[in-house]
């Protein structure tokens, strides 16, 4: 006998301080007593749009005024299978209140990572931190060159980029380090989060948010290089190098390239449609990379992707 399959529509709801709404599970139901992103079960014959704007408005007494797809997540519990339709609701109708008397809570994003979630929801955790975008830096030169540089980092960083991976593969170690300490304390001193594309062990001397595994370093990898909530995203270019990301770990990944690219001439992209089932796949939030242009992450959002990553379109 089968066991049953509920869709759940549930959703990452802002407010205009950048905080996410939190609501606590009954004690007497499954999972009671830990937190979870509002919504609930998608009714036949609903759109999952339709199912999630009458799940909030019986559940906090809101209406959806703007909203955007961020991550499906299929999950199997013992007793039942899910899938998890997220969408992320950045603007909305009425005041949020517990209707069914269940309480709530509005928290900072970075600090999800402090509260007990069912199992299924870990995924929605990192999809909610993270930004739509995902800065790569360009070369950066000798260190004759890394002033010019920094000055395009402080750039990027004042138009808004919070989400940062120091790339630099013609530094050797020492070079890097000290390129890295300095990324780091003005990433932070901006409020933007910082992953080295190096050691892992580079990532809590320096005080790093994270590191990010080239696909070399994902193909070795055993095991999760850093704990959590650290981040750790790797480099993807098929479907088994995502499964190699979500078999260690990955908080999240990249996926490209998706169209093509000066950089790799010759080199076919995968498309958007190839693009959403790899995120179909992932349950991880999932990045496109290659060709992207500012814009191009509602193309990403449509096709289940978390957002874009780029060097060029996004740097300076």
């Amino acid at each position: 006998m089968s066991r049953p399959h509920y869709h759940i529509g549930a959703a990452v709801i802002e407010n205009t301080a950048g905080e996410i709404l939190l609501a606590k599970r009954p004690e007497h139901l499954d999972q009671g007593g830990l937190w979870e992103f509002p919504g609930g079960k998608v009714e036949p014959g609903e759109s999952l749009r339709e199912g999630l704007a009458r799940e909030l408005r019986e559940e906090l007494g809101i209406g959806i005024e703007q909203a955007h797809p961020l991550i499906r997540i299929p999950w199997d519990y013992p007793q039942h299978s899910v899938l998890l339709d997220v969408w992320r609701v950045t603007a909305f109708s009425g005041e949020p209140h517990g209707a069914e008397g269940q309480p709530l809570r509005w928290v900072g994003a970075e600090n999800l990572p402090e509260y007990a979630f069912p199992p299924a929801n870990r995924a929605i955790v990192s999809a909610a931190r993270l930004p739509h975008r995902y800065h790569i830096t360009p070369d950066p030169g000798g260190p004759a060159e890394w002033s010019a540089f920094l000055q395009q980092l402080d750039k990027t960083l004042e138009r808004g980029a919070r989400l940062l991976q120091l790339r630099a593969k013609k530094l050797d170690t020492g070079q890097y380090r000290e390129l890295a300490q300095e990324v780091v304390r003005r990433c932070h001193h901006h409020g933007a989060q910082c992953l080295l594309n190096s050691d892992a062990a580079l990532v809590v001397e320096l005080g790093a948010d994270g590191v990010h595994l080239d696909s070399g370093r994902l193909q070795k990898a055993v095991q999760r290089p850093l704990e959590e909530p650290l981040w750790v995203a790797a480099s993807c270019h098929n479907e088994a190098q995502l499964r190699q990301a979500m078999a260690i770990g990955a908080s999240f990944a990249l996926m490209s390239p998706v169209k093509a690219t000066a950089s790799h001439p010759g080199v076919e992209g995968i498309g958007w449609v190839q693009f959403a089932q790899m995120a179909e796949l992932a349950a991880i939030p999932l990045y496109g990379l290659g060709g992207m242009e500012p814009g191009d992450e509602r193309d990403a959002w449509q096709h289940g992707g978390q957002g874009i990553a780029a060097i060029r379109a996004l740097w300076g």
